[in-house]
């Protein structure tokens, strides 16, 4: 189950799920400048200034997405969405001082969903917030999906992997559950479904629903280099996720090896 885009649904619809979001930010004016234009927006907002109360709202409420300011004063913004990937499957953006890549790279290897670099506008939020929220499932069913029957569920089998795309689950040989992490899925997802097509850098950016910018390429990168690790017996010699010098990358599944 995915969460609606509360802004191009209806309004009044009592049907619609208001997507709930908490921003973890020590600075109290950019917290409350945030809540209040994303709650302007349609969404369920809630707002903590340090990883400790954010640990502590957590304990009685779930959330769809968080945005997490990374250099914070005691626990980081990192570790804290460690902890927050270890509750609930929850969305994560990160918000990082201009000039510091190295933030932004440990986060986009720790799973993250993207990120903004500060000073930021509030329309780039809203935009990187509608992005993720369109890839994060509901958190009251995390687990739903894999407890259901497998008939006419998607799926896909490459080596000794099996990927059900509609659980978002990944097992390898006698069943063991891979980690996987949802930016990593996402992008597993894209290439599952367009196998053994050369699909490049920009191709799966907008796939995965990447907000364009300089770092775009980066991101996939990062992505594509923690996926090999998960489902190559050899990462720096791939068998199914291979790259084609200068066009990007291919996925190679045997003809009538998918289900």
């Amino acid at each position: 189950m995915f969460i609606p885009n509360l802004l191009s649904a209806e309004s009044g619809s009592e049907s619609i799920v208001r997507a709930r979001i908490v921003i973890v930010e020590d600075e109290p004016d950019l917290r409350d400048a945030v809540a209040e234009y994303l709650g302007a927006s349609g969404y369920d907002v809630a707002t903590a200034e340090s990883a400790a109360a954010a640990r502590d709202l957590l304990e009685t409420q779930s959330f769809h997405l968080a945005i997490l300011d990374i250099a914070m004063p005691g626990e980081d913004g990192l570790s804290l969405g460690r902890w927050m990937r270890s509750k609930m499957p929850i969305g994560i953006i990160y918000a990082t001082a201009a000039g510091t890549a190295l933030d932004r790279i440990v986060g986009l290897e720790l799973g993250a969903d993207d990120y903004i670099v500060k000073p930021y506008e509030l329309r780039e939020v809203l935009a990187r917030v509608r992005s993720v929220l369109r890839r994060v499932p509901e958190p009251t069913e995390p687990q739903k999906a894999k407890a259901e029957t497998s008939g006419g569920r998607r799926s896909v089998s490459f080596g000794p992997f099996h990927a059900d795309l509609d659980g978002r689950l990944v097992t390898g040989a006698n069943g063991a559950v891979i980690d996987m992490a949802k930016s990593e899925f996402d992008v597993l997802e894209v290439f599952l479904t367009r196998a053994n097509r050369l699909l490049t850098r920009a191709a799966i950016s907008e796939a995965i629903g990447f907000v364009e910018d300089p770092e775009s390429s980066r991101a996939v990168d990062i992505r594509i280099m923690r996926l090999r690790k998960k489902i190559e017996a050899d990462p720096a010699n791939p068998k199914f996720l291979r790259t084609v010098r200068g066009e990007g990358y291919i996925f190679s599944l045997p003809v009538g090896e998918n289900n």
